[in-house]
């Protein structure tokens, strides 16, 4: 057993990053300016985009979209319940209301089939959610869009390198939020960043910083002018430099951060695919999954204990696991607000039981990778029915 705990994510940050940071702190700009314009640029040439809206946070980015695109009072937005709360929050904030439609069982990705049978009237958007970083079937969700009129936003928060057809996520004309948070698998500590269209970015823009028609780089930088004005009352979403310092070395890291990934993912499919305990991760052929996450599924008939027993005999072993997600529907004010019920969506219900999220990033050694496949084989040899 471990001697030392493992935790279920941890952030890659070198000596790059942290000299990036003191540069930025030592300079005459820390705020939005700029190295956020460059890692604007940069971020959208990854994607394979012209542009790109740095903030600090996907959810900003999810709520930026909603006011961008006139989403407001009476309408609705259907989404999934497999995802975590800020996908639905921000429809709330808007004064919309969520319509929530079941996974598909392999990928706990949003079903378009139930997509189109709970379209109505009021419908007036789609947040898909990249579960994990394996992509939403797009290519259905996005013809049931065209079909009604009604725009689609993705949350790529765990999407990031993720391709569709191979297509990369948020090369799209629609919208795509991503996250930087600290366990993501490029991290600004905290941030975001919206892709889309010329128009819509521009839009977005002067949503994400009070309504401004300049910001302070344009202000306050060489050549600026002090004027400005309010267009409409708009958020404080910005990205600052020091985030963006952080992202530039990320970015630059990225491919070698996903490799690592992929080879953590080869070695527990290799473990655990032929136990008879689990399901492991599934990939369509027609997609390259991001593997934000690597979500373990107990069969639980095999076991003598339940999901959160096995979570604490994993910690037992000094090894971090978590669950991804406690489905939307369940949560309190959901579930009142609504008058919603564990089986209105039985599919993430079901599989929302047996759910444990075992630690992947690119922190984890050979070493440290072998140290969970033992202990989830520990569990197995001592719980197995």
């Amino acid at each position: 057993m471990r001697s030392k705990f493992l935790p279920f994510a941890q952030p890659v940050i070198g000596e790059e990053e942290i000299a990036a940071v003191v540069d930025t702190l030592r300079s005459d700009w820390i705020t939005t300016g700029p190295k956020t314009q460059e890692f604007g640029r940069r971020f959208a040439e990854f994607v394979g985009r012209k542009n790109a809206l740095p903030l600090n946070s996907c959810t900003a980015g999810l709520h930026t979209a909603l006011v961008a695109l006139g989403v407001g009072l009476g309408d609705e937005i259907i989404t999934t319940p497999m995802t975590f709360a800020a996908s639905v929050n921000v429809i709330e904030h808007v004064g919309a209301r969520p319509v929530l439609v079941d996974v598909e069982p392999d990928t706990l990705n949003i079903d378009p089939a139930k997509i189109k049978a709970a379209v109505s009237s009021r419908t007036k958007a789609i947040i898909p959610v990249h579960y994990s970083g394996h992509p939403v079937e797009l290519d259905s969700i996005l013809d049931i869009a065209g079909q009604h009129g009604l725009h689609v936003i993705e949350d790529a928060a765990h999407a990031l390198a993720a391709k569709y057809k191979g297509r990369m996520i948020g090369s799209g004309d629609n919208p795509a939020a991503f996250s930087f948070y600290a366990t993501k698998n490029l991290t600004t500590a905290e941030g975001g960043a919206l892709t889309g269209d010329d128009a819509f970015l521009a839009k977005a823009g002067v949503i994400s910083l009070h309504g401004m028609t300049r910001d302070a780089w344009k202000r306050y930088g060489s050549g600026g002018s002090w004027f400005y004005e309010i267009a409409l009352p708009g958020f404080k979403y910005n990205m600052t430099d020091i985030q963006a310092a952080i992202g530039l070395c990320q970015l630059g890291k990225l491919a070698a951060f996903q490799k690592r990934r992929r080879e953590i993912v080869q070695h527990y499919n290799l473990a655990f695919a032929d136990l008879g305990m689990f399901d492991v991760p599934v990939e369509r052929k027609h997609i390259e999954h991001a593997w934000h996450l690597y979500v373990l599924r107990l069969k639980l008939v095999a076991f003598k204990i339940d999901r959160a027993r096995f979570i604490e005999e994993m910690a037992a072993h000094n090894i971090g696991c978590s669950v991804h997600f406690i489905p939307i529907h369940i949560h309190p004010y959901y579930r009142d607000k609504y008058h919603l019920k564990p089986d209105d969506f039985p599919v993430a219900y079901t599989e929302y039981q047996r759910l444990v999220s075992l630690p992947l990033h690119p922190r984890l050694t050979d070493a440290d990778v072998q140290d969970v496949i033992e202990a989830v084989f520990d569990v197995v040899k001592k719980f197995r029915r």
